[in-house]
């Protein structure tokens, strides 16, 4: 379901406890964890400690955490129940999901959240290709962080994305559905490539999805910010410069699904299972 762009610029605590429950719902803070005190939280996050109180609070009326004397905040998250879904998710087709968005949007998130679901494959480029590339771009005289560069983009980028293509359609040859996350941003705009994915997946059989996450800018920076990975250097030192370039109502031109994640939207989880309702009515005769 495509929801229209959100403009406003939702406070501080919001888009903290929107990360906080997306980091729950795909599974990189675990059922019974204990979160951080409030003071290491308002480091991490670069806030105050009011505003790491109020997304506490957010949190807990949502049902993702709850406090204890002793043990502090810990995550209660609804993804610890028994899931049903994954047994019955997979059609008699295997099925890829591209899923790409740009940096921050919460792409990795919502990939790990429908992997979750599903028990499918999960490919992330960054995971696969970083390992490599980064000695790379130090052999070629660049540095770690470099994602700018025309060493990166005409010799580096390449080849992440070949190699991540390869890895799918390995999966899709042995009969697994897979979920592969990337920006995807020249390749989704591509019409080319588009066709040639949804071919090379015909030929093994499988179905196609394209998925694309968009947020808020404000909602990208709280996320890069906190994450404070090398490859993102040059968009926060260049915020104002990269930001304005973005494409914020970008869409595919073929059919593909939008996900919205931003506070005010639907959890990633929520989002992921009706994305899953959706293969399973195609898989019904």
């Amino acid at each position: 379901m495509v929801r229209p762009q959100h403009s406003s610029n939702p406070p501080a605590h919001l888009r903290i406890a929107q990360a906080i429950r997306n980091d729950i719902e795909s599974g990189r803070l675990r059922d019974g964890q204990r979160l951080p005190t409030t003071r290491a939280l308002a480091q991490e996050w670069q806030a105050s400690q009011l505003t790491i109180t109020k997304a506490m609070d957010q949190l807990a009326a949502d049902g993702y955490i709850t406090s204890h004397d002793r043990s502090g905040r810990v995550v209660t998250t609804p993804t610890s129940l028994a899931l049903t879904l994954a047994a019955p998710a997979r059609p008699t087709r295997s099925r890829v999901v591209y899923i790409g968005g740009y940096a921050g949007s919460g792409k990795s998130e919502f990939a790990r959240t429908l992997t979750r679901e599903t028990n499918w494959a999960f490919l992330d480029k960054d995971t696969m290709a970083r390992p490599l590339i980064e000695p790379a771009l130090e052999d070629l005289g660049s540095t770690i962080d470099d994602r700018e560069s025309d060493i990166y983009l005409t010799r580096i980028r390449p080849r992440e994305y070949d190699a991540l293509a390869a890895v799918v359609q390995e999966n899709l040859d042995c009969g697994n559905s897979v979920v592969a996350a990337a920006p995807y941003i020249r390749e989704f705009a591509d019409r080319s490539w588009l066709d040639q994915s949804m071919s090379r997946a015909e030929a093994a059989g499988a179905d196609v999805t394209f998925v694309w996450v968009r947020c808020t800018r404000e909602t990208m920076l709280t996320y890069l910010r906190r994450r404070g990975a090398a490859r993102d250097t040059w968009k926060l030192s260049n915020w104002e410069k990269y930001s304005s370039g973005l494409d914020l109502s970008f869409g595919l031109p073929v059919d593909h699904v939008i996900v919205e994640n931003n506070p005010d939207s639907e959890p990633l989880r929520a989002q992921a299972q009706r994305l899953i309702e959706g293969f399973r009515r195609e898989a019904t005769p």
